[in-house]
């Protein structure tokens, strides 16, 4: 009211003192702060693979023997009526071969088990003169607990615990005495165990852990596209650290628990340039913070759209005359309007019109407004507060422009035709990023994101247009395409 008063003053006291010049046009772009995110970068090795690689790894025949001379029943005393006597020693030559069966991997949780079978066929031949030929069959498993840790370098190592035992021992029954080769088999077994000690952390390498790991990191230094026009939104992720919260067995699956902690960048128009790469960081034995990605979203209301929207409000309220006070009825014609961003978080209005009272002659010219947008926190409606005559351009007979321009006519049809409500322009955006990281393919790397909260802030008017900060809350991961 103070300055509609004061406006009014200055008209009364003569047009001249009217600015003859359009209010500054900004040209400052949307700026949206940087946000810190961890995203979830699930690591998976198909124990499949590493099945085969022990296969081809762990021959089928694992040894053979062949040791003549040896002693297969000692001698020992034995009571006759009144004499004691000695058994003659019987000696036999043993021969015999193990083989392995199918290797199997199991696991859960923290622990792969590698179980493999053995058959052994053991032979006492000529057994102390006597008989040809013995023959023993017996069956063995094997049972490899592996325990997975990761290095320093991210490359996968496993602390190993092997055992086995005999489900029926080789033997052979021989005048009456049990012959065991139990012994002997153990020596060559422990020589096919100290073998898979050897084998399994060399496979284990084989799992290519590392490499996806590096390559991930590598790749995403990237941009995703959050909305390709109206405007066009990109956000910008540069990774920071990884946290590794240390690894789950499921079924054939082996999966690593590891965290890309990343700056998340907000940008309007064309596509960033990618952040600068960084070699992959050491490993940090560290729980992954809790996962979410935070990026922020603008919902800009571009000025050529409000436009359109002024201009047919004022046509439609030029249909009847305007009364002034004093003046009477007055017709006005409007031909352009202007809408742009100003300084002090202001819109500025152009309205490029004509107008006259009955039976006086035609003022013309472009008197300039200028409001303030506003809104509370987490609403979309908008409204223009502060709506004031600042300046006139091209004017011929500016007064009664300026009185029309301040009457309730026309300051009421800009301040409703401006008074917007971004609910609908809010859900189409919030609907289309959705859609956008739902998942999202860029390269060998799909990043997919779910929105679970968001929150809006108050407006700012700014070159590019209306301005509604939005801040968006949820869950994301990144991990490599199948191939």
């Amino acid at each position: 009211m103070i300055v509609s008063a004061l406006l009014c003053a200055a008209w009364l006291a003569g047009c001249d003192r009217t600015p003859r010049r359009a209010p500054p046009r900004t040209t400052d772009a949307i700026s949206v702060s940087p946000q810190t995110s961890v995203i979830d970068v699930p690591i998976a090795a198909d124990l499949d693979e590493l099945a085969t690689t022990l296969e081809q790894a762990v021959p089928r025949r694992l040894w053979a023997i062949d040791k003549p001379g040896q002693t297969c029943v000692p001698p020992r005393k034995v009571k006759i009526l009144f004499a004691k006597i000695k058994t003659p020693t019987v000696r036999c030559r043993i021969t015999g071969t193990v083989v392995r069966g199918p290797l199997t991997l199991s696991g859960s949780g923290r622990t792969i088990v590698v179980t493999m079978p053995l058959h052994a066929t053991i032979s006492a031949r000529d057994v102390g003169g006597v008989l040809s030929r013995e023959t023993a069959e017996a069956d063995a498993r094997v049972r490899a607990v592996v325990q997975l840790d990761v290095f320093r370098d991210w490359s996968p190592h496993g602390k190993i615990s092997i055992s086995y035992d005999w489900t029926d021992e080789p033997h052979v029954d021989f005048l009456g005495q049990r012959i065991e080769f139990t012994s002997k088999a153990d020596a060559k077994l422990a020589s096919v165990v100290a073998r898979l000690e050897r084998t399994l952390p060399k496979e284990l390498a084989k799992l290519r852990v590392r490499e996806q790991i590096a390559h991930i990191w590598g790749k995403a230094f990237t941009s995703v596209e959050l909305n390709k026009a109206n405007p066009p939104v990109w956000m910008r992720i540069t990774p920071q650290r990884l946290s590794f919260g240390g690894y789950r067995i499921s079924g054939r699956r082996l999966n690593l628990l590891l965290g890309l902690t990343a700056r998340t960048e907000t940008f309007v128009g064309d596509r960033p340039p990618d952040p600068q790469r960084q070699p992959l960081p050491d490993l940090a034995r560290r729980q992954p913070g809790p996962g979410g990605i935070l990026f922020a979203i603008p919902v800009i209301a571009d000025y050529r759209q409000l436009e359109p929207v002024l201009a047919k409000a004022l046509v439609k309220r030029s249909r009847r005359p305007f009364h002034l006070p004093g003046i009477g009825a007055v017709r006005a014609q409007f031909h352009q309007v202007t809408i742009y961003g100003t300084t002090g978080g202001k819109i500025a209005v152009g309205l490029r019109f004509s107008a006259a009272a009955e039976g006086g002659k035609p003022s013309r010219g472009t008197i300039w407004l200028t409001a303030t947008p506003r809104n509370a926190v987490n609403d979309r409606h908008v409204s223009v507060e502060d709506l004031a005559v600042v300046g006139a351009t091209d004017s011929v007979r500016t007064s009664l422009l300026l009185k029309l321009a301040n009457a309730p006519g026309i300051s009421g049809t800009v301040s409703s035709a401006l008074t917007q409500n971004f609910e609908k322009d809010f859900d189409k955006l919030l609907a289309k990023i959705t859609h956008a990281i739902d998942e999202k393919q860029i390269g060998d790397l799909i990043v997919r994101a779910h929105i679970t909260d968001v929150r809006t802030g108050q407006l700012k008017a700014a070159g590019q247009g209306v301005y509604l900060p939005v801040w968006g809350r949820g869950t994301a991961t990144i991990r490599l395409a199948p191939r």
